[in-house]
This record gives structure tokens, C-alpha cells and sequence, in this order.
């Protein structure tokens, strides 16, 4: 069970519950096609944000599987909203999450991505136990695809042509790291 005491903070991030203030910071970079073009879900407009920000205040905690900690990424100075990042428990029998992120795309290029992962996999590997954390990704995602890298995932899988999204056919591409290998770079860190 992984129920955290909110906000965390990282280096330079706070990671904290959603509010109802973060709708039109959520509709915002949510609702650009060039932030959703890789995602399941088209841009959002308003009831689609609404709807969003709904469940993703519910998501504060991770008491059994299927559930997902779905937390906001600000900026400590000035309170800004600049991403969501995510820990979904996917399997107890096999002790397996899965890790997401969306950011705003004024905020590229300063690593706070790969940061708020980062403790997502943490929470994942030292408080919840799992054995094995994935991050999936359509497989033209190449700067997805670095952020997984650069956390330390190995490439597992490309499955070709899988998933009919938005009415194309597209691959999708596996990345995973065991808790043996967070640990051993976290040892090493």
C-alpha cells in the first residue's frame, strides 16, 4: 500500500495532489494536439478536462491493484503547474506498476520529467515492493523514449502495429527496470 504524505518534493519539483485550481492549467497543455499527438486521448476541451481533473483527484493513493497515484508537477517558487506524473499498480500476483507522464510544452528541456519519474519509480520499488515497473510508449515517441533511457529502463519490446489509436494502426514500444537494477543504481548514485 503506498499512501504518501503530499506534497514530495524532488531536487526541484513538488509533487502534489490535484485541485480544482489546476483546470485550466490541465486543459491547457492537455488540449494541444502536438502534447496528446502520442496519446490515447484525443486534445481534451472542456468536459474532457473536467472529467480528467476528476478522477485525477482521486488518485492520491495506491491501496490495492489498479490503482494509480496520479500527482501534479509545480514548480516550488512559484506554485506553477507544469505536468502530471503517474504510478499505476498493475499486478500484485506479479508485483508489476507502470509509470506516466504528461508535460506542458513550455517546460521542455529542463529534465522535470525524468525527475517526477524518477520518484515515481521510486515509490514503486522502495515503498510499494514491486519487482518490475514498465513505461509504455507509441513507438514514434522518440523523446518519451530518452526520458525511459535516461531513468535507467531497458527497451523490452516493439510491438508492431498493436494498438488502432485515433484511427491508425500504431506500434508500441516496451520499456521496463527491475527493483534489483533501481537498487543497484540507486547504490550506485
Amino acid at each position: 500500500m503506498l499512501v504518501p504524505d503530499l506534497p514530495l518534493r524532488t531536487d526541484r519539483l513538488l509533487l502534489r495532489a490535484f485541485t480544482p485550481d489546476d483546470l485550466a492549467v490541465l486543459h491547457d497543455y492537455r488540449g494541444r494536439p502536438e502534447v496528446t499527438r502520442f496519446l490515447y486521448h484525443e486534445p481534451y476541451d472542456d468536459a474532457a478536462a473536467r472529467a480528467a481533473l476528476e478522477r485525477m483527484l482521486r488518485r492520491t493513493a495506491v491501496r490495492a491493484p489498479g490503482d494509480v497515484l496520479n500527482l501534479a508537477m509545480v514548480l516550488p517558487e512559484t506554485g506553477e503547474l507544469v505536468g502530471d506524473v503517474l504510478l499505476s499498480w498493475t499486478s500484485a500476483e506479479h508485483r508489476q506498476g507502470e509509470i506516466g507522464y504528461v508535460l506542458h510544452p513550455d517546460h521542455t528541456g529542463h529534465g522535470y520529467v525524468t525527475e517526477a519519474a524518477r520518484e515515481m519509480l521510486r515509490l514503486g520499488f522502495d515503498v510499494l515492493g514491486l519487482h518490475r515497473i514498465v513505461g509504455r510508449l507509441d513507438g514514434r515517441n522518440d523523446a518519451s523514449a530518452r526520458v525511459l533511457a535516461r531513468l535507467g529502463m531497458r527497451r523490452e519490446a516493439h510491438l508492431r502495429e498493436n494498438e488502432f489509436v485515433k484511427g491508425e494502426w500504431t506500434d508500441e514500444v516496451v520499456y521496463a527496470l527491475l527493483d534489483r537494477e533501481w537498487r543497484a543504481a540507486t547504490a550506485d548514485a
